[in-house]
């Protein structure tokens, strides 16, 4: 097979739809996608997704348009996504694990006019449908259609995801990804000559949920090096071991959650990783000891990302060699800015910060949403006029350009990589009738990295216990964000304004130790 021309030199390349028609010319024959016992070349992933967009358009969508998929992990996520892209339509991911009304907001602040799912979601989809009105689900479709005429090609400034994110009011707002968002710093970096960006003979594995910007992302990372993508239906750590040593996986990604329950399970120390090259890791704070431990288990290079869905994934980076440094402060960062991106410290004036000094943290890069879906106010609030992004943290930068996260301005809780915001969970417990106040916070959490856990007032005369309030919730917010433990005090710590004072609530749970975001 003869080598292409490397994509990160083809100016023409700007869109999904590029990426996989590029491929699917120079190498048609090369794998692009193996799920569970089915696997398909760059032409047969073409040939499918023009199919489903032809199939989509026969149903009506059109540019613009808002397609849902609820589901696990597939092969199939991909060819609906490039078919939707083609469409120059947008694709709406449900995060399977969240609950009947959330995905309900969801479906109703996009306005989706289709729903897309896997076979294990099809009753949940469809009475998901029957109240919004919508068509029955589908299933994503596979058969031959008729050939119709898609249009005008997308453009690289078309909004191709719309990825659905909470802020301190926990409300979920959606983050409108272009093309030119999600491919825009893939080319700096490959000019740069970054060794761990993975290339066309390399085997990525993606086992995050495409649902989140990382899982999605980073399987289109393997596929723009036109390498071949292997799919898990989810995180499972024996299917994960297996598939790094049958498929020869050379890329794969973790949060520090997944890379413990790795290094945990008890075939890890019969797996061969040999063809492990890199491992990229962030989403929550990793103890150093189980880094150190990772690096003697799997005996390959590191390397650690930082970023947001409003950033369109990871705009900082601490690379292989960092890791290898032996420099325990650098390791307690989250890097430097990647080709394409910048980063800057602003203090509380507004004014840069100096060398060292703290403040809120600002990223800039092509790779920078287009915006909040019709929330131009909370767009205003996260956009500056000249690009730059407010990521909510607080952090520093050294005189070397490494960026260190001291603490996030806006309360999220990573636990286990997934996003919880204190707010939601809050709005969910408050009105247990024996509950007069109540504050959510994240406090370390050996398993998750951070785990939640609720603080609360209760009414006069009144005990609330654990399970009463985790029963409580259950009805009203998806189980991973239910608090794991509980503490009762007679009042909470506020400010003048009567804002609650998280930071003092988290520091006894946190004392002596870094509570970073990476």
């Amino acid at each position: 097979m003869s080598s292409p021309p490397p994509i990160a030199e083809e100016k023409n390349v700007t869109t999904l739809w590029d990426v996989l028609t590029f491929h699917a010319e120079h190498t048609p024959d090369r794998r692009a996608l193996t799920f569970e016992r089915r696997s398909r070349s760059y032409g047969e992933l073409l040939s499918a997704s023009v199919m489903l967009a032809c199939a989509l358009s026969g149903r009506g969508i059109k540019a613009a348009d808002r397609v849902g998929y609820l589901g696990k992990n597939s092969d199939l996520y991909f060819v609906l996504l490039f078919a939707v892209a083609r469409l120059r339509a947008v694709l709406v991911p449900l995060n399977w694990r969240l609950a009947v009304e959330e995905w309900e907001y969801i479906a109703r602040d996009s306005e989706m006019k289709a729903l897309f799912c896997d076979e294990a979601f099809l009753e949940p989809a469809d009475f998901l449908c029957a109240r919004l009105e919508l068509p029955p689900a589908s299933l994503v479709p596979c058969e031959k259609t008729v050939t119709v005429d898609l249009g005008v090609a997308p453009d690289p400034q078309d909004i191709a995801m719309q990825v659905y994110t909470s802020g301190t009011t926990g409300t979920p707002k959606g983050a409108m990804l272009s093309h030119r968002n999600l491919l825009a710093l893939r080319a700096p970096g490959y000019r740069a000559g970054l060794k761990w960006f993975p290339c066309a003979e390399d085997t990525s594995l993606v086992s995050l949920p495409v649902a989140h910007i990382a899982g999605a992302a980073y399987g289109l990372f393997g596929l723009y090096a036109g390498g071949r993508v292997v799919v898990a239906r989810e995180f499972d750590a024996a299917e994960v071991l297996r598939l790094v040593e049958e498929e020869s996986v050379n890329h794969l990604l973790m949060t520090p959650a997944t890379m413990r329950l790795l290094i945990e399970h008890p075939t890890a120390t019969t797996t061969d990783f040999s063809s492990l090259k890199y491992i990229l890791y962030g989403a929550s704070p990793i103890p150093e000891a189980l880094l150190r431990r990772a690096i003697e288990v799997f005996e390959c290079q590191f390397a650690q990302m930082y970023g947001m869905t409003e950033a369109g994934g990871g705009v900082v980076a601490l690379s292989p060699g960092d890791h290898g440094s032996g420099d325990a402060e650098r390791l307690r960062s989250a890097g430097q800015a990647m080709p394409g991106a910048e980063v800057k410290i602003l203090g509380p004036d507004g004014a840069p910060a100096r060398i060292g000094e703290e403040g809120e943290v600002f990223v800039r890069s092509a790779a920078v949403m287009a915006g909040y879906w019709r929330r131009p106010e909370a767009t205003a609030e996260a956009l500056t006029s000249d690009g730059w992004l407010r990521t909510g943290d607080v952090g520093r930068i050294d005189g070397d350009g490494y960026l260190f996260i001291l603490d996030r301005a806006k309360d999220t809780i990573i636990s286990g990589g997934e996003n919880i915001y204190p707010a939601e969970v809050e709005n969910a417990i408050f009105g247990h009738p024996d509950v007069a106040d109540v504050a959510v916070i994240g406090v370390p959490s050996e398993r998750w990295g951070e785990e939640v856990m609720a603080i609360v007032v209760p009414r006069p005369g009144k005990s609330v216990d654990l399970p009463s309030i985790v029963a409580w919730g259950r009805e009203r917010i998806a189980a991973f964000k239910l608090p794991k433990r509980l503490a009762l005090v007679v009042e909470l710590p506020r400010n003048a304004g009567g804002k609650v004072l998280r930071r003092v609530l988290r520091e006894p749970y946190w004392e002596g130790m870094q509570r970073r975001v990476n």
